[in-house]
């Protein structure tokens, strides 16, 4: 009884350490889900909602890059990146971006050549945003189940935009595969949802990516990528100096057994170089994936949606803080360690989620 009125990771942690029978009921309860943490890039942890910052002990967390949803924290590594679980202390090693196999194997980068410059053709692909002297960046990665990883690989070329593509592999093994032919996206959000990898790009059409295996190595391979909704908010903006600028961000998670989409409005500034973002305004949707369509969601009932670029979680809550907090968007800086979350009040009847406070 004690121990489900204990929301907080480090609560629980602290529950568990009493003594082994309190240890021994930890692991046995079956209990909802913890709040997350916040992590920062030197290293220090706040367990929500509690403001005292603590580290784990014997175990250095400086310098992590990002997180990748459950417990596990993305470090770089010469061309790739590797996974910690500072829990367990558990370390997960993922292939270099400079070993990624090909579907098909004999594909290569075409172009089209017109006066004065050389462009993609038919689109961008893997095989034009990939290149030896300036490797691709993993922008976001979904550990799915033991034995598959999903990542999005983002190009740092001149010219090829903010293009990704999606690459798989296996914990441990020695390459990632991608579809080499598939046309890159500007991809906001991937989530594992249901035994199904699901995909969201910019212009909010959700993607199904079917996965195989190898049949020569038996390592897990894309074999389709397929549209289950098509979006229908085209959306453009560009940031001028001096003028106020609503630009968009999307984020999936899954909640209550659906799978949303929370489009995030985010009121821009362009002050000298520096973007400031101002006020946020949210709309959440529902996947109808029988219809193919998003559906407006007006109500997440006792749910709290926690949102991030690296990972984002719906989470039981209003036991803790009661219904009149619906989200909560983390955001960390990694080059000045600065965090802050947004939290707003739950949609009203056909009205937007607005931003309720900063901290």
């Amino acid at each position: 009884m004690v121990l489900r009125l204990l929301p907080a990771q480090a609560d629980r942690a602290r529950f568990a350490a009493v003594c082994p029978q309190w240890r021994a009921a930890a692991r046995e309860l079956p209990l909802p889900p913890p709040l997350p943490l916040l992590a920062l890039p030197d290293g220090t942890f706040y367990s929500i909602p509690h403001g005292k910052p603590f580290r784990f002990p014997g175990f250095g967390c400086a310098g992590y890059k990002s997180a990748c949803c459950g417990r596990w924290l993305v470090f770089p590594r010469d061309d790739g990146c590797y996974l910690v679980d500072p829990f367990a202390g558990a370390t997960v090693t993922l292939p270099p971006l400079s070993r990624v196999r090909l579907r098909p194997p004999n594909a290569v980068a075409e172009y089209v050549e017109i006066p004065g410059v050389s462009m993609f053709y038919p689109y961008a692909t893997w095989m034009h945003i990939q290149s030896s002297k300036k490797m691709p960046v993993v922008n976001k990665i979904v550990m799915c189940s033991p034995n598959l990883v999903a990542a999005f690989a983002g190009s740092t070329l001149v010219g090829a935009g903010q293009n990704s593509q999606i690459i798989v592999c296996q914990p441990g093994a020695s390459s990632w595969s991608v579809l080499a032919k598939y046309p890159c996206k500007l991809f906001e959000d991937m989530v594992f949802y249901k035994g199904k990898l699901y995909a969201l790009a910019n212009d909010e059409n959700l993607l199904i990516i079917n996965i195989s295996q190898d049949p020569i190595t038996g390592d897990p391979q894309i074999s389709r990528i397929g549209q289950v909704i098509s979006g229908d908010n085209p959306w453009h903006s560009t940031i001028v100096p001096g003028e106020a600028t609503d630009k968009k961000k999307l984020y999936l998670v899954e909640s209550g057994g659906s799978l949303l989409m929370i489009r995030r409005r985010v009121c821009c500034t362009l002050v000298g170089e520096t973007v400031v973002a101002g006020q946020s305004e949210f709309e959440v949707f529902k996947a109808d994936l029988e219809h193919s369509r998003w559906v407006n969601v007006t109500t997440l009932g006792d749910e709290m949606l926690f949102l991030g670029r690296p990972c984002s979680k719906a989470i039981a809550v209003d036991a803790v803080w009661g219904s009149a907090i619906s989200i909560a968007v983390i955001s960390v800086e990694q080059q000045t360690g600065m965090a802050s979350m947004v939290r707003a009040v739950p949609p009203s009847s056909g009205d937007n989620a607005k931003v309720s406070s900063l901290y």
